[in-house]
């Protein structure tokens, strides 16, 4: 088997959206994410910390969904590699030269992974002006950056299987008392995670996950939404999860994305990194609180797009985690396999 990309990071998400107007308004006015170039029907976006391009593309078509992940590998030699690992894993692969694929993204490949999502590997992207210290365009929820990118999908053991073999940690799981997977969240960056997985029907984009650097910004996040009159946009929280010790809220934009904004998380860098397992019957797995998850965040997911751009086909899931009793003390720690 091919040697496999060096991959970095979670880079990018584009989504498709239906009202780019309606997009604008949640994404930018009300988060707070900065325009860096716009098109009549595109907006490429990026937190207050990056200075790449963008870390959201929003682009408007007939069906809400997303179009695609992307990922920064270390070298441009990397996209190669991209290219034959996934060529001989049988995947379908799409070379995409620099001008021809996202703007202000360099030579790239996209291909459909093993999950089903259609997924982009890139080095070379445009660069943006330095923001952190601009604190007169700091607004809304002050999104810092992109974190994370949240997937539902059917089989966990083998988006787990899938991930590792592109050298990916993995920080914590949620497991039944077989050791069952029910959910996995795996990272490059030396954070909790770059991709998450959520048992379900698949495939599907569960979230994108945003990063504030403090509490009182997801707590303000909430606010500003509540005092527009806008409250039915929160779907969830703000609370503190038991798996990555995040404090957050979820929202849904105009379109049914799902975004989590959120903050304090913690370092993984370590060689000899453990990964955390909660039990499945842990009711403070999902919220350290205790407080019940809503149907809505078990069950909804935006559908995503193949490389022809057709929404793909759902398949459904063994295991429903948000169908187990919860209650009794399971908490533990495995080293990484």
């Amino acid at each position: 088997m091919s040697t496999a990309p060096d991959v970095i990071r979670s880079a990018y998400a584009q989504l498709v959206v239906t009202d780019l107007g309606a997009a604008r308004w949640f994404w930018v006015d009300m988060l707070g994410l900065h325009v860096q170039h716009e098109t009549p029907d595109a907006l490429y976006l990026r937190g207050t910390d990056e200075l790449t391009h963008h870390s959201l593309v929003l682009r408007t078509g007939p069906v809400a969904a997303l179009d695609h992940l992307a990922y920064r590998v270390r070298t441009p030699e990397d996209v190669d590699r991209a290219e034959r690992f996934f060529t001989e894993l049988g995947r379908p692969v799409r070379r995409v030269p620099a001008g021809e694929g996202t703007y202000g993204v360099g030579d790239a490949l996209r291909t459909v992974d093993p999950l089903g999502f259609t997924v982009e590997f890139f080095h070379d992207i445009a660069r943006g002006e330095r923001l952190i210290q601009r604190y007169d365009l700091h607004r809304g929820a002050q999104i810092a950056r992109l974190d994370h990118f949240n997937v539902c999908t059917p089989d966990i053991p083998a988006a787990y299987e899938h991930y590792k073999s592109l050298g990916f940690g993995c920080s914590e799981t949620i497991e039944g008392d077989e050791h069952e997977l029910y959910a996995a969240w795996m990272f490059r960056k030396q954070t909790v995670h770059d991709v998450a997985f959520t048992g379900g029907a698949g495939p599907r984009l569960h979230h994108l996950g945003v990063a504030t650097h403090e509490s009182h910004q997801v707590l303000r996040t909430a606010d500003i939404f509540g005092s527009l009159g806008k409250e039915h946009h929160i779907e969830r929280g703000p609370g503190r999860h038991g798996v990555s010790n995040a404090f957050y809220v979820y929202l849904r934009d105009p379109d049914g994305h799902r975004v989590e904004v959120y903050t304090s998380d913690y370092y993984t860098g370590d060689p000899d990194h453990e990964t955390y397992r909660w039990s499945v019957h842990d009711d403070r797995r999902r919220d350290f609180w205790g407080n019940a998850v809503i149907e809505s965040w078990y069950k909804e997911a935006s559908p995503v797009l193949d490389l022809d751009g057709h929404v793909q086909p759902i398949s459904e899931a063994e295991l429903d985690e948000s169908a187990v009793q919860v209650g009794a003390d399971g908490l533990g720690i495995i080293k990484p396999s």
